[in-house]
């Protein structure tokens, strides 16, 4: 039976040092937190931003006697629930973002709550069910369209789509936030594409660095498996790690398997789970049977980043661009030791990588009053679609912008060149957004759960039927 890392968590992680998922995965019960950049060191479960309150209602009360603004005529108090988002959490972005719309708005006070991917869907269902739910929530369209808008929670914004900005949105991604009752639940803002990366200089030690196309990024699925040979036979026992102890990240494993034999996770209906191909077992087949790719349970996406960044892993299947450009505990773009990190598209063996994405914006719960509907509906527009604001809207996110109009964001900033590369080499190959099929949050659970017993001896065949035969009934179950 293959070897699983079962010292790896207590080898190489250490809690001070758990690196977060805002965009590596967005799902509620076992994903780590952020506040600053994707990989920032993990945050308190929950934090309510009562001094973002205050400087708004103090701005508020400043601009009261200004009647020459535009937005003046308008009144109410909203809250604003945020998953970790690049810089959407951390409080004094956040906060500088509501100062600026209060400019223009005095007369409506935003108060922010922080949410974070472990607990985060608890409090706002927790919310829901008591008649307290926030104004406005900042995710993706897993929960905004798939989740909470197809239960019939959520304010169509499709007025927000019919302005000359939403207008201008890619058609991918307007599609994503549109239900199948055709009403929009999400009005976004910013979008990544998820990808892999190595540590180069343990690639360049084994000589596996033949194996990549450096200058483009890319690899075939037979020179990925001969590098992971080359680097394991160097004497790098653990060199990438399909994690799976809860749904953090999991998108990371679902495109090297989706990819590796170029597969299918869903139909293009988005309706149904088509992981069981014949193609996927293969992947699967193959990755269990490779030396220095070891499934394990004790991780999830966030500690595999840890791993990978202090060295314990010679890869990371869970990276991204605001990833690439985090500088916590060493120089951006390289490990806490020094080491430089090529980010890499995911390898494939018909030459078309297909990454997945995160698309994340904002929706507003139906919470029955229209006065502060209307506000949430200004601010988004405000944060989204104002000329003036935009770009540093986005800019907080810490990722890109949905509408092709909005370029060069990060010109002359220190990210300037690695945004670049991403946006190059790595955006173009954002394949289908498949995460808003109906029982998305169940088939999550069945997906790395499928993966521990595969990772624990199971036969492949029959633990993907099962994750199939499951994540489809919950499927019929949401339509």
């Amino acid at each position: 039976m293959k070897k699983v890392m079962k010292k790896l968590t207590a080898l190489g992680l250490s809690s001070a040092m758990v690196l977060s998922l805002a965009a590596c995965g967005n799902n509620a019960s076992e994903q780590t937190t952020q506040q600053t950049p994707e990989t920032k060191e993990q945050a308190p479960a929950e934090t309510k931003a009562a001094d973002s309150s205050e400087a708004a209602e103090t701005t508020n009360n400043d601009a009261d006697t200004s009647t020459e603004n535009t937005g003046g005529d308008l009144n109410a108090s909203i809250t604003l629930w945020t998953y970790p988002i690049g810089n959407w959490g951390d409080s004094a972005t956040v906060d500088s973002l509501i100062s600026s719309f209060n400019e223009t708005y005095p007369g409506i006070s935003v108060t922010v709550e922080y949410l974070d991917y472990t607990n985060g869907d608890d409090q706002v269902n927790t919310a829901i069910e008591g008649g307290q739910a926030p104004d406005i929530v900042m995710e993706g369209p897993e929960r905004l369209v798939a989740n909470w808008g197809s239960r019939g929670l959520m304010v169509d914004l499709s007025d927000l789509f019919a302005t000359e900005a939403g207008g201008e949105i890619y058609e991918s991604v307007e599609s994503a936030c549109k239900s199948s009752d055709g009403k929009y639940y999400e009005y976004p803002l910013c979008m990544v594409a998820h990808c892999m990366a190595i540590n180069q200089n343990m690639f360049e030690a084994a000589d596996a660095m033949q194996y990549l196309d450096v200058e483009n990024h890319t690899w075939t699925t037979e020179n990925f498996l001969k590098a992971v040979q080359a680097v394991y036979d160097s004497g790098q026992e653990n060199v990438g790690a399909i994690y799976c102890s809860g749904q953090g990240g999991d998108q990371g494993t679902r495109a090297i398997i989706n990819n590796l034999y170029s597969s299918t996770f869903t139909n293009a209906e988005h309706t149904e789970f088509t992981a069981n191909t014949p193609e996927n077992i293969k992947a699967l087949e193959t990755l269990y049977a490779q030396d220095g790719i070891n499934f394990d349970p004790s991780i999830n996406g966030g500690e595999e980043i840890t791993l990978f960044r202090n060295g314990t892993l010679a890869m990371s299947f869970c990276w991204n661009a605001a990833q690439q450009t985090n500088s916590d505990n060493s120089a951006a773009g390289t490990t806490n030791n020094g080491d430089t990190i090529l980010p890499m598209l995911f390898p494939s063996d018909d030459g078309k990588t297909e990454l997945c994405g995160g698309i994340w914006g904002f929706g507003v719960f139906d919470n029955g009053d229209q006065n502060k509907i209307d506000a949430a509906k200004t601010f988004i527009d405000f944060i989204c679609n104002d000329p003036n604001q935009v770009n540093e809207s986005v800019k907080a996110s810490t990722y890109f912008p949905v509408r092709p109009t909005l370029t060069g964001i990060y010109d002359g900033t220190e990210t300037a060149d690695t945004m670049n590369t991403f946006s190059t080499y790595f955006m173009p190959s954002m394949g289908d957004y498949y995460q808003v099929v109906p029982g998305w949050a169940e088939a999550r659970t069945e997906w790395w759960n499928m993966l521990q017993r595969i990772g624990t001896g199971g036969d492949v065949k029959t633990e993907v039927e099962t994750f199939v035969t499951n994540a489809n009934a919950a499927a019929g179950a949401g339509n």
